[in-house]
């Protein structure tokens, strides 16, 4: 069975530190691009960063540009996504997902496999 299952939110203050992983089983992540997500109260959803299946690529919203990196080990079959100089509107619950693509990642693509997704509240 395909699973992605998100960890490491948690409450922070503004300006802290998160560090979210995304650990898949039932399939190797080789061959796939894993993005990032977040949706908070009463919003829609949206793309936070993604990764290329090497990892060669990445790419990251506008809101998150110069705070967030995404990287990947695809030997643990785990893709992180720290989080720096954290804001109260970076609260969200934050979702990974996954699509079966080589080349650049982008965040408009229908990924397939989704996490559950892991609460992260910035918050004094």
């Amino acid at each position: 069975q395909l699973q992605l299952v998100e960890s490491g939110g948690g409450l922070v203050q503004p300006g802290g530190s998160l560090r979210l992983s995304c650990v898949a089983s039932g399939f190797t992540l080789d061959y796939y691009a894993i993005g990032w997500f977040r949706q908070a109260p009463g919003k829609e959803r949206e793309g936070v960063s993604c990764t290329s299946s090497s990892g060669g690529s990445a790419n990251y919203a506008d809101s998150v540009k110069g705070r967030f990196t995404i990287s990947r080990d695809n030997a643990k079959n785990t893709v992180y996504l720290q989080m720096n100089s954290l804001k109260p509107e970076d609260t969200a619950i934050y979702y990974c997902a996954a699509v079966y693509k080589f080349g650049r990642c982008l965040l408009r693509y229908k990924y397939d496999y989704w996490g559950q997704g892991t609460q992260v509240t910035v918050s004094s």
